[in-house]
């Protein structure tokens, strides 16, 4: 058997393999944030294709805390609701149904990516709102005008710590198993870390410990009404990527997963970037992995290694060698929704089979 369909243990919980489907936006909710046919048929549709993990998008915590207007959110019992068919289907193909918990900062309040992805004020749009920030002066140069930007204040501190406990209670009611806190990519908790764009002077900026504080009371807050026998994963960007200027880096992110993993994280999915335009990332295939390695070297807590995985032996070796504990496959189930069972069928793995429906396809 490869070791990319043997099984990973998280406290009681058993992932059937070691490939996830990586948080990717939709952009097709209404305004409303509900999930609709889509995410129902996107996401199911992975599950039957082979995948252990399969995790929503990012699924905003408040209404300010979405990307766009068109972004799914969990603000609401009604959210949980429309959520809750998809985990049983996702649970009825054999995978793991994970929710990616979110709050998109000052990258909120944008059009889609085919819209021009630019950011869009309240007093120009209906559907547009007041986007926050740790420090506006820190908003880095997007295209278009920038937002209405509030500097967060402690009140909305508290407010985004209670949103993300709310929305994994009722992630848990919708019947996720995994939850994950979403710290990358340039959105609110990144923006927190990052002294690129973090510019406070509180007890919530400066730093290492400062700067880290809000994504600490996150995942504790998470980890607090999440149960015991169920894991909860933590996103972060490795790097900036800016090496002109200070910024986050891969050393502050083997020192915070540590604490995170005392706060009660049991993995670290660790992408890179999104922070700011000037990034310089190295690129090329596997270009993130080395992240995640050093900080399953140097801390122990389990790993998962994301970008640019696009073939069943490459996402096998990355868990062969030690380098990951889990694959997470982004563009790659967008093209073929049926990578899992593609990759079982490479690797020649007996556990792994079609489904009875289309096996005429492939035997």
């Amino acid at each position: 058997m490869s070791e990319l369909f043997s099984t990973l243990s998280l406290r009681d919980l058993e992932v059937p393999n070691r490939l996830a489907v990586s948080p990717m936006c939709q952009y097709s909710c209404e305004p409303d944030g509900l999930a609709t046919e889509w995410h129902r048929v996107h996401l199911g549709s992975r599950a039957v294709g082979g995948a252990g993990i399969v995790m929503t998008e990012a699924t905003a915590v408040e209404p300010r805390g979405r990307i766009t207007p068109a972004d799914l959110g969990i603000w609401s019992d009604e959210h949980a609701e429309a959520l809750e068919p998809i985990t049983e289907f996702v649970r009825s193909q054999g995978g793991v149904p994970a929710i990616q918990l979110a709050h998109a900062g000052h990258k909120a309040s944008k059009t889609r990516p085919w819209e021009g992805n630019v950011p869009i004020r309240p007093e120009e749009d209906d559907e547009a709102w007041e986007v926050l920030s740790p420090s506006p002066s820190g908003y880095p140069p997007f295209d278009g005008d920038d937002p209405s930007i509030r500097r967060a204040t402690h009140d909305d501190i508290e407010d985004v710590i209670d949103a993300y406990r709310t929305a994994a209670e009722r992630s848990l009611s919708a019947g996720f198993e995994i939850a994950e806190v979403h710290a990358a990519h340039g959105y609110l908790l990144h923006e927190f870390l990052s002294p690129a764009t973090n510019r406070r002077e509180d007890e919530y900026g400066g730093s290492f410990e400062n700067r880290t504080r809000l994504v600490r009371e996150v995942t504790a807050a998470v980890r607090e009404v999440w149960p015991d026998d169920k894991p909860v994963f933590v996103r972060i960007s490795g790097t900036d990527w800016l090496d002109d200027r200070p910024s986050w880096d891969l050393e502050q992110s083997v020192r915070l997963a540590g604490e995170l993993e005392e706060l009660g994280a049991d993995l670290i999915d660790v992408s890179s970037g999104g922070l700011h335009p000037d990034q310089n990332p190295s690129g090329g295939p596997n270009f993130q992995v080395p992240l995640a390695e050093r900080i399953r070297a140097e801390t122990g807590i389990a790993v998962g290694a994301v970008g640019g995985i696009t073939e069943p032996e490459q996402a096998d070796a990355i868990v062969r060698n030690g380098r990951a504990d889990l694959a997470l496959v982004g563009r790659e189930f967008l093209r073929d929704p049926y990578f899992g069972l593609r990759a079982a069928d490479e690797l020649a793995d007996e556990p792994e089979s079609w489904p009875i429906q289309y096996r005429r396809a492939v035997e």
